[in-house]
């Protein structure tokens, strides 16, 4: 990109700041804007919700690439620097989600702990190993598959929300914040707010929940706002690192799957310690394994954001 009609700063935030609005504004439109009747069941509210996010994230992609200065038909570039790709792709989905379960070690112990035990009681039961236990496995494993796959609301966690979130959140808004002259460090902990700030919608829900308790909704809402931060830097330290749009998706996805990371359980030392090593391994791999040099085929002139997928 080049310096003539470079975004300031100034403009800049207001850009990522007007897009996280519209990001969440636009999903009460069509009873506010639209004043379409309200959604026949909570199915339909959630397609309904589909489309305005798919709608959000368009005007973002078209808003972005007006204010990138970014020369008419290179539009090939253009997704290069949202981090849209082909090549590299393996590699953009294995090392973020292994890098990422890391921090999951505990919650992964847990769970084959529990596989573990079910295992156990079935030999106990039956005196050895027991095919119904690995078919019963089997059959568990599929209609819970086969449940997601049908479930309006497991594809708004795992699907619609992961990849309209970070197609806004980081592939819009970090080549805007990079082409206005801020330093990395700066947009891995500023881009994280606008992202935290785009789930104060919850707020409501929260206290009608909590039986109209303001101290509990925004105890609750303090924690949610916290982890979206620190999830927020992480995905904006992957796609910067990487350059490419999979490594934050396939990382957003799995956290939604796992939710919160076990971290101990009464009377399974074994768990915290796993926990421990998963920190201490992440920590370790976090640089080594995000180097931009195993997803770019060259890092001097590259085709992302102008030598930006370097992490220099």
């Amino acid at each position: 990109m080049e310096d003539d009609g470079a975004l300031s700063k100034p403009g800049a935030v207001l850009a990522c700041a007007a897009m996280a609005s519209f990001y969440v504004g636009i999903l009460y439109a069509p009873t506010l804007i639209l004043r379409l009747p309200p959604p026949s069941s909570h199915t339909n509210f959630l397609i309904r919700r589909f489309v305005c996010a798919g709608v959000s994230s368009v005007v973002s992609v078209v808003v972005s690439s007006l204010l990138l200065p970014i020369k008419s038909g290179q539009v090939w570039h253009l997704l290069g620097v949202y981090g849209i790709r082909i090549d590299h792709i393996w590699q953009a989905v294995v090392f973020p989600l292994a890098l990422t379960a890391l921090m999951y070690a505990g919650s992964l112990t847990f769970m084959s702990l529990l596989l573990m035990n079910s295992l156990r009681e079935d030999v106990n039961c039956s005196g050895g190993f027991s095919f119904d236990f690995f078919k019963s496995i089997s059959m568990e494993a599929v209609s819970s598959l086969r449940s997601i796959a049908c479930s309006v609301k497991h594809w708004r966690n795992y699907v619609v929300a992961p990849v309209t979130e970070e197609l806004v959140f980081r592939a819009c808004m970090i080549p805007l914040l990079l082409c206005a002259g801020f330093q990395i460090n700066t947009i891995i902990f500023l881009c994280p707010i606008f992202f935290s700030l785009a789930h104060l919608n919850h707020l409501m829900d929260v206290y009608n929940k909590q039986q109209n308790n303001w101290t509990r909704a925004f105890m609750i809402i303090g924690l949610q706002l916290g982890y979206t931060v620190v999830f927020g830097s992480y995905a904006s330290f992957l796609f910067i690192r990487t350059g490419h749009f999979l490594a934050p998706v396939v990382a957003h996805m799995f956290c939604n799957i796992m939710g919160l990371p076990v971290l101990v359980s009464p009377g399974k030392g074994i768990i915290s310690v796993a926990f421990i090593a998963g920190v201490l391994g992440f920590l370790w791999l976090l640089f080594p394994i995000t180097n931009s040099g195993l997803y770019n085929d060259r890092t001097d002139n590259c085709s992302c954001w102008q030598g930006y997928c370097s992490g220099n």
